[in-house]
């Protein structure tokens, strides 16, 4: 069975470490969905060519409605204040605004013999595409809805829902469809050149390995004015199971082997 990759089309082909790269559709949506803050590129005024860079909220989803009408690809959505510049640009109407969209997970700091081959262990996505307002209400507060659940799952149906007439018109929904994308990610132990290996001076003295990094969610605090005694299994779920899971994976990352930047054939 064929695994669904984005297309290579110049712009977005990784040149860079071209063995840690992958197109794969999964990976590139799992890094991008797993990243709580997105940071978003785009060129405010086209005679300056000035980028500007915008820390926000977003999601990768496929949206029911387009699902029933033929399309199959995922757009991501983008969560931001009516005012502000993108929604502005992006209201302009035609094929949308030019946007460029990173996520970045480091997973753990790779110690090697000399400063020069030191790394990261990480996962990383770009995405490039053209972003339009989501004017449509079904479809907006299904993108609302997906991307309160992404911050922790089922909180959504667990709030004061749904959002009322003030804060429908102080919030855009920003829809950018994705014309192509990338990711490189980095597993494994360290990796030295043969000359450094060679050294019986330096390999005693210096040590390598790997610093597991992950995020940790701590025990959640009440608010000033709540008045529920428990914390919501929905709250302590998402806590226990993401930290399983983030520990889990960035351990594993620090014992796979280190990344081959040639690959053996076949049968090798």
């Amino acid at each position: 069975m064929d695994v669904p990759t984005y297309p290579l089309k110049g712009f977005n082909n990784v040149n860079r470490y071209k063995h840690q790269a992958t197109y794969d559709v999964d990976t590139v949506h799992t890094i991008v969905n797993s990243t709580p803050v997105l940071h978003v590129s785009f060129v405010p005024d086209p005679s300056t060519l000035a980028p500007v860079v915008l820390p926000m909220i977003g999601q990768l989803g496929l949206y029911p409605g387009d699902e029933s009408n033929g399309e199959t690809e995922y757009s991501c959505y983008l969560h931001g204040y009516v005012s502000s510049r993108v929604m502005n640009l992006a209201s302009s109407g035609g094929e949308g605004l030019p946007l460029c969209v990173a996520a970045t997970k480091v997973d753990g700091f790779v110690l090697t013999l000399t400063p020069n081959s030191h790394n990261y262990n990480y996962r990383s996505a770009v995405l490039h595409g053209f972003g339009t307002i989501v004017d449509d209400v079904d479809e907006k507060l299904w993108a609302m809805r997906l991307i309160t659940d992404s911050v922790v799952p089922d909180r959504y149906d667990n709030t004061r829902v749904p959002p009322d007439g003030a804060e429908m018109q102080s919030t855009r929904i920003l829809k950018m469809k994705v014309t192509g994308a990338s990711a490189k990610v980095r597993e494994g132990v360290p990796q030295d050149e043969r000359k450094d290996m060679k050294r019986e001076d330096i390999l005693d003295s210096v040590w390598t390995g790997v610093v597991p990094v992950y995020e940790r969610l701590g025990e959640p605090v009440p608010g000033p004015y709540n008045r529920l005694k428990e914390v919501p299994e929905h709250v302590k779920r998402f806590v226990k199971e993401e930290n399983a899971k983030r520990d889990a994976y960035a351990f594993e990352a620090a014992k796979k082997p280190a990344p081959e930047k040639r690959p053996k054939k076949a049968g090798v």
